[in-house]
C-alpha cells in the first residue's frame, strides 16, 4: 500500500502588534458586530491585511 506525502505546509508568519490607528478603527468598529468577527479582523490584520480587506475575510468567513 502506497502513502501520499501530505504537502508541506507553509511556516506561521509572526504576528504584528497593531498601530495605534488600527486599535482606533476596530474599537469603532466592535459596536456593530460580534466578538468572533472581531477576533478574525484582529488576527488578519496582525498577520498583514488592511482593515478593509480583514473586514472581508470576516464578513465572508464568520458574518456579522
Amino acid at each position: 500500500m502506497a502513502y501520499s506525502k501530505k504537502p508541506k505546509s507553509k511556516p506561521m508568519k509572526k504576528m504584528r502588534a497593531l498601530s495605534a490607528t488600527q486599535k482606533t478603527l476596530l474599537r469603532e468598529h466592535k459596536g456593530k458586530h460580534s466578538a468572533k468577527h472581531m477576533a478574525v479582523m484582529r488576527k488578519s490584520m496582525q498577520g498583514g491585511k488592511c482593515f478593509e480587506q480583514a473586514h472581508r475575510a470576516a464578513m465572508k468567513s464568520v458574518g456579522k
